[in-house]
């Protein structure tokens, strides 16, 4: 006889399949940063449109916090196709493309607005092209909002003095590990799931990033002081499978096209407020927040990066 149980799930596989159109396909997409963050979220919502454009043919399931890898194991999957899409830091994305390392370098932006605009426009859908056109088997859809970096420790950074001696965890990319040379610290390139156990044990002093980013991996929790160096404003990428994306036909390219420049604005919308709502978090968390940084030092510190990348 067959269990009250075992018939259920029989008879939930079966109305599944009988509702599943022809042709249906799960699309896997990765992300580093946890369930509920701005980027996680607007690529949600993406699958969610996406879903209903093409009556559940399309599907897209995110995978959150890493659960696929670290950024550089998930730029590889999607790079062999195991991966069909990922929202990417741009800073490793540069290792396999290094013309989007114009992006990466120090204080090349005045401030967000500025890097909006760039990325907004032609600029911005050039360097695109220059992605999807290279050899690292990437169409990349969209530029994503992830605020200035900045540098939190120990103790206030305020000039390159205050570096001196201090070993700042950085993205691996050998243009970050220098510029964080040129203003005064060690650059050590760890990948983000390593952060929190090496400012734990003090395998770094510090860490570099966006304040959601401190907030959300619970760096406030060891690192109690934020200073607002904003060396750095770098977007980031939804990139999708070269090799997944030749396989689709060119009406669902387009679809997905567009909707990844919807995601683009949705995602900065969730950024403002987000962002809005970490620095209340930090304030109420008791963290010590420098403003009265020196960025012209920095900048003159890190003259020399941008004038050998930037060629």
């Amino acid at each position: 006889m067959t269990r009250p149980k075992a018939l259920l799930s029989a008879l939930v596989t079966v109305a599944l399949l009988a509702t599943a159109p022809a042709g249906a396909l799960e699309l896997r997409s990765g992300d580093s940063q946890p369930e509920g963050y701005p980027t996680v979220l607007a690529v949600q919502d993406l699958g969610r449109k996406l879903a209903a454009a093409t009556g559940n043919r399309l599907t897209l399931k995110v995978f959150p916090n890493g659960e696929l890898g670290d950024e550089k194991s998930m730029i590889a999957q999607t790079q062999a196709g195991t991966l069909d899409m990922l929202r990417v830091s741009l800073g490793p994305v540069g290792v396999v493309v290094p013309e989007v390392d114009v992006f990466n370098l120090p204080f090349v932006f005045r401030d967000e607005a500025h890097m909006r605009k760039v990325i907004d426009g032609e600029i911005g859908d050039e360097l695109l092209d220059r992605i999807t056109d290279s050899t690292a088997n990437l169409v990349a859809l969209g530029w994503m909002d992830a605020g200035a970096r900045s540098l939190y420790a120990r103790k206030p950074i305020r000039s390159p003095l205050d570096l001196a001696g201090q070993k700042i965890r950085m993205i691996g990319n050998p243009l970050f590990i220098e510029t964080l040379n040129a203003m005064g610290g060690s650059g050590i390139a760890l990948g983000w799931n390593e952060v929190y156990n090496a400012l734990q044990t003090g395998v770094v002093d510090g860490a570099e990033n966006n304040v959601s980013s401190y907030v959300s991996a619970g760096h406030l929790s060891i690192t109690r002081v934020f200073s607002f160096t904003e060396h750095l404003i770098v977007p980031e990428l939804l990139v999708f499978s070269k090799l997944q994306w030749n396989k689709l036909s060119p009406e669902d390219r387009a679809l997905i096209r567009k909707l990844a420049r919807e995601t683009q604005l949705k995602e900065r919308e969730l950024w403002i407020k987000r962002v809005a709502l970490d620095t209340l978090r930090m304030k109420s968390a008791g963290v010590v927040i420098v403003t009265d940084v020196d960025r012209q030092a920095f900048y003159k510190a890190t003259q020399a990066v941008r004038d050998k990348y930037g060629n």
